[in-house]
Parts: C-alpha cells; structure tokens; sequence
C-alpha cells in the first residue's frame, strides 16, 4: 500500500478527547490531492497519526444527521 496523503481542509469540532490525549474530531479531509470528504476519526496528540475512522459525502453527512435527529437519546 502506498503513502497516504491528506490535508486537513477544515475542523469542524472535537466530540471528545481520551485520557492519552487522542482526540476523536469532524474534519473535511482531501484525501491524496482529492475533494475534501467529511471525515470522523481519532487523532494523537500531535496530529501525526490517525486511528480507524469513516468518511462521508455530502449527502451522507445529510443522511447521517437526519437519522440522527429522528433518533430519541
């Protein structure tokens, strides 16, 4: 697998950071030179690596948030 390139087009928000200090965050996200995609995923504290996360479209976002607010909490 090769490199991967990113470049942090915007942050969005923190939901919450863990007790060693990664941060799981809303960023847009332009993949390997790539339009920016939402990206919802966990950060080390110096920004230099990445854990598991998931990317979303536009409208996925949209998608998301719809369920989101027909859910009761």
């Amino acid at each position: 697998m090769g490199e991967i390139k990113y470049e942090r087009l915007e942050h969005y928000g923190t939901l919450s950071t863990s007790s060693s200090g990664w941060k799981k965050e809303l960023n847009l996200i332009g993949w390997n030179g790539r339009a920016g995609k939402y990206d919802l995923r966990e950060w080390s504290p110096d920004d230099e690596r990445m854990g598991k996360g998931i990317t979303l479209t536009a409208e996925e976002l949209k998608a998301l948030k719809a369920l989101l607010l027909d859910m009761e909490l």
